[in-house]
Formats: structure tokens, sequence, C-alpha cells
């Protein structure tokens, strides 16, 4: 039995690791959820593929259910405790004194307790201090709590070098390399040729190439062009990978005058209009949305021309905040009259964003 805890947005990482365990063809028994976490039950394979997640944190390997459980637990040197479910300071020390206690017949160990932290950062597990074993107690409403063993983590040192090691950075402009990676499992396509037909400076396709998929990009400007392959040759080099991908100068609302072949899957961010200075009125935000959909309507004409029949696309549009502290997501009726059917739709954004990605997962069916 297993529990994945989930990042700083739990809907989508939900949805993520429903799609990731399709995507790889992992069995997934679902027992029991809350906002931040899932319990279930899986075999082993999940924990080879855990590294393809990019919206959950860590996966856990369940012992046992209350104080007794922590008898299970594996003897180690060097430990640290997780708390989640609960916030409680003297509870966490409590807990990590009761397993010294239980490993002292096996041999000395020590509790590893960095000031005031109760759900162990992936980070300090992988930098400095990778011998730690995380132990995690996780707390349901009624008091109970589940106790297990972090058997994987997320590493935040190689989304982080995606992003900010790279030779070319648009921070504002691009999309993060954690929303890349749920983005290629939304599709649950394992295999075949995935394309990004706004690929800036190529971090979806970053994505692709180390995921070993058949990659190809495009974008109107020649400059964002030039700026990809520099970002994919730094990868090649940096993650000796063999592979690439193939990137046209190409107008997404023209993609079949660039590529013969269709796709199984298209993920791509569009441009999302200007930056906006406040937050729109819900009128404000209905004139935007419709602007950028003559744009829109064109290029998923587009789609439809360089897609396999039932291919998968994953399309980033744009939500508002609206100044009345609302939100603002279009229905797009149009999509269904193009032939692409609706069958996900997620948000990710910050307090502070104005504009949201409304991330919307479809199938063609031509």
């Amino acid at each position: 039995m297993y529990a994945v805890i989930f990042g700083k947005n739990p809907a989508l990482s939900e949805a993520e690791f429903y799609s990731f365990a399709r995507r790889f063809d992992i069995k997934v028994r679902p027992i029991e959820s809350s906002r931040y976490w899932l319990l279930f039950e899986s075999p082993s394979g999940v924990e080879r593929y855990f590294n393809r997640l990019g919206g959950s944190l860590k996966l856990v390997r369940i012992v046992g259910e209350g104080e007794e459980a922590i008898k299970n637990l594996e003897y180690t040197k060097l430990f640290t405790v997780s708390l989640y479910g609960r916030n409680d300071w003297k509870l966490w020390r409590k807990l990590g004194s009761e397993i010294k206690r239980e490993f002292k017949v096996e041999g000395p160990s020590k509790f590893f307790k960095p000031a005031k932290v109760y759900s162990m950062p992936a980070e300090l597990i992988l930098k400095g201090f990778p011998e730690t074993k995380d132990f995690v107690f996780i707390f349901r409403e009624d008091g109970s709590f589940l106790v297990g063993e972090t058997v994987k983590v997320t590493n935040p040192f190689e989304l982080k070098k995606l992003d900010v090691e790279r030779p070319v950075q648009r921070p504002i402009l691009s999309i993060p390399p954690r929303l890349a990676r749920i983005m290629v499992n939304l599709t649950e396509v394992r295999k075949g040729s995935f394309l990004d037909p706004f690929c800036g400076i190529g971090t979806i396709l970053q994505e692709f190439v180390l995921q070993g998929l058949s990659a190809y990009g495009s974008d109107r400007d020649p400059e964002r062009i030039r700026e990809a392959k520099r970002n994919l040759a730094w990868l090649r080099k940096e993650f000796r990978i063999k592979n690439s991908a193939h990137i046209e100068v190409c107008d997404a609302r023209k993609l079949k005058r660039c590529f013969r072949q269709r796709f199984d899957a298209i993920v791509t961010e569009p441009y999302l209009g200007k930056p906006l200075k406040v937050n729109p009125s819900r009128g404000e935000a209905i004139r935007l949305a419709n602007e950028l959909d003559r744009l829109y309507f064109s290029v998923f004409e587009s789609f439809g021309e360089v897609l396999k029949r039932n291919g998968k696309v994953v399309f980033v549009f744009p939500a508002y905040r609206l100044k009345d502290g609302g939100m603002y997501r279009k229905e797009r009726k149009w999509l269904g009259k193009l032939g692409f059917e609706v069958i996900g739709r997620y948000t990710d954004y910050e307090e502070r964003h104005r504009v949201i990605r409304d991330i919307h997962v479809l199938r063609y069916r031509g």
C-alpha cells in the first residue's frame, strides 16, 4: 500500500497522477484521499516511474496504522519525520522521540530536526543527507493516522536546473518545467510523436526529449527557434541524451505546410495575451478572451489537419482573476464543432496572477 503526497496544486496533481498511472499502465486502486494525499494499492512499478511525475512531492510506502505501526519501521541511523494533516511541533518531536526509542534496541540513531519543519522537503533528502530516511505520519480528520516511509521523491534540483541553468531563460513568458511534465502526463500517451506548435524557448520540447519521445516543435518567431535550439543543445550535453527535436519556423495556424506527418499528441501553451497591469472586470475579461479566440479557433482548425484520430491535445487557455475577486473561465462550444472533445479541465495559478492557466485536455474525434 502506498500514499502519494501532492504538490502545491492538489487538484491538478491528482489528475496528473491518475493520467500517469494510465499512461504507464500501472494498476492503481484508490483507497482513501484528502486534499493533499492519496492512499492506494499498486504494484511496485509505481516506484520505477515516479520520477516522471511533475505535480507530486513524494511516494510513501505505508507500513501500518497508529502508534503500534512505528514498530514496523526499518531501522536506520539517521531519520527525520514528516507530518501531513497536522501542524504541531510538539507532536512532531514526540513521534520522532518514539521512533528513536524503538530503534534503541537495534542501535544508536539520530533524529534529524530542521527547525520547526513538519513535512520533510525533498531537498533535505537529496542535498547533503541522502542516507536520511523520511518517516511519514498521515493524519485523518478523525485523528487516526497512517505510518509510512518515503521511498521516492521528485528531484527539485533537476527541475530547477531545467529552468534556471539553461542558456536562454524567459521567466515571465516561459512555462515552468514542472508544469510541462504534468501536461505531458495528462495526454496519457506513452509513445509516439509529440508536437509543441508554440514552442518558444523549448520548455515543453525539453520534456519530450527527456522522456525519449519523438519530439517536434514550431514557433512563428525565428528568434525563439534559435533560442530553443540553444536550450536543446545544452540539454543533450548536460543530460547526455542522444535524441533531440525537429523544430521549424511555422505559424501554428498553418501546421500542415510545415509537417507532413500526423501527431499522437499536441502539448502547448500559446500566446495568452499582453500582461495585465490590473485585474479586469468581467466585461473586460470576456472581451480579452473573445479576441484571443480568433487566433485559437484557427489554431485548432490547423490541429485537426495534423492530429491522428483520437489524438490528444493539452492546451492552455487564459482565464482571468477579476477585480471583484471572482474568476472568468470561458466555455468554448466551438471546440466540439471542430471535432475536439474536452475530457479534462484544470487551473494552475498563484495568488498574484491576473491571468490564470485554464488547462484543457482534449481528444480529437475528427
